[in-house]
């Protein structure tokens, strides 16, 4: 399924729109997500950025690069610490999100979004979790 047929199954813009609304809805009240945020007042900021990349991402208008150019994920993360806990964490809420947003016959279009969503928060991780631990001299 390619990302423009996804962007006609959902309907457009509007359904990244409450995609992230749902998300940030757990997002807001997870203590290990919600102290990533460190400008709790960009709430709106930060979901308009992401339902603006996801809408570019599945075939939608360029408007996401007008406004903030090369998404460059990575970068745009790494002054956070994304290890296998946040990335789960980010992964439980973005599943509820998909299930509350799609109807119960679009399996294919969940799965499908949902392949993309663990491919990138594993994409975006960047601490392994595990003890740094000392050089044996």
């Amino acid at each position: 399924m390619t990302n423009d047929e996804i962007w006609e199954r959902v309907g457009g813009k509007a359904f990244f729109v409450r995609l992230v609304d749902e998300f940030y809805a757990g997002v807001v009240g997870d203590a290990v997500l919600w102290p990533l945020y460190p400008d709790h007042q960009d709430l709106e900021g930060a979901k308009k950025r992401l339902a603006l990349f996801l809408a570019h991402y599945w075939g939608g208008d360029p408007e996401y690069m007008e406004l903030r150019g090369h998404p460059k994920l990575r970068m745009r993360h790494m002054n956070f610490v994304v290890g296998p806990l946040e990335r789960d964490r980010w992964l439980v809420h973005m599943a509820t999100a998909v299930e509350k947003s799609l109807a119960d016959h679009e399996s294919d279009v969940r799965t499908t979004l949902m392949e993309y969503f663990m491919r990138a928060a594993e994409h975006l991780r960047n601490d392994t979790g595990l003890p740094i631990s000392s050089p044996r001299g």
